[in-house]
């Protein structure tokens, strides 16, 4: 892990502090009597994209981009430098009990909150209390590549690929928009969309996942992506402990300075 997060880490003290002291307050949610059944180990792939290409775009950008992005997305690039040690994660998903929906640590129940995530990702410009929902009624994947690119729409639908039960767009595609786009505030909006593909939804490995898009257009109206990266992490650890195996799609990074934070 960098040491600028590192530093970022010790800065949520308090609320961690605020945190455990809730959850401890709060105390039992589960029926009198209830029994938690688990595998008595999960098998957990916890496969991530590589960054190192994101890493290097976003070392060549100089500072007026750079704080472009932090005003407008917060502290996400900070999350590429965190390296995800697999051998801790396995044994961290151990301890999660999805009938709780927290982690347990001996005596000790901890989970994720909105507040540590929204200060880890120092988000607190937008409205905390105006989480993502997705609208009944969508643009088509393309016409949303063209609103954030600025591309063309032909440009968009030669390059949609399906991919599973999904449409994507492979990285590289967007890679090389972000090295030739003459438009900053463009590049930002790309790398943006790029990051929450890749590092923070990584569901299709090596692509832009349509649904990402859809959460990219509501966070640019002032909603926080927060609730939907904690919902896709519970959903992942519950659904892969409930199964005793399964690949995480979430965001590993995140979960492992979240743990660094309490520990």
């Amino acid at each position: 892990m960098g040491n600028e997060y590192l530093d970022k880490v010790e800065d949520n003290a308090s609320v961690c502090t605020w945190s455990e002291k809730t959850q401890l307050e709060k105390g039992d949610s589960i029926t009198e009597g209830h029994t938690s059944e688990l595998w008595d180990f999960t098998h957990i792939n916890s496969t991530q994209n590589e960054f190192q290409e994101l890493r290097d775009i976003w070392a060549q950008w100089y500072d007026e981009a750079k704080q472009l992005f932090y005003q407008n997305y917060g502290d996400l690039p900070y999350l590429l430098d965190v390296k995800v040690d697999r051998h801790l994660f396995r044994d961290m998903v151990q301890f999660w009990n999805p009938d709780y929906s927290c982690f347990t640590f001996g005596n000790v129940d901890l989970v994720p909150t909105l507040e540590e995530y929204m200060t880890l990702l120092r988000r607190s410009r937008i409205q905390g209390h105006k989480a993502y929902v997705r609208p009944a009624s969508l643009r088509t994947f393309a016409k949303k590549l063209v609103m954030i690119t600025g591309m063309s729409e032909q440009w968009a639908v030669a390059r949609v690929q399906q991919k599973g039960d999904s449409k994507c767009v492979p990285w590289a595609v967007l890679r090389d928009l972000i090295s030739t786009y003459p438009d900053v505030k463009k590049r930002v909006d790309v790398l943006t969309l790029s990051i929450y593909s890749m590092v923070t939804f990584p569901k299709a490995l090596g692509h832009i996942n349509e649904a990402v898009t859809d959460l990219f257009d509501h966070v640019g109206k002032q909603n926080t992506p927060v609730p939907a990266i904690l919902a896709e992490t519970f959903r992942s650890l519950s659904a892969c402990r409930r199964a005793g195996e399964g690949r995480f799609i979430g965001c590993a990074q995140l979960l492992l300075v979240w743990l660094y934070s309490h520990f």
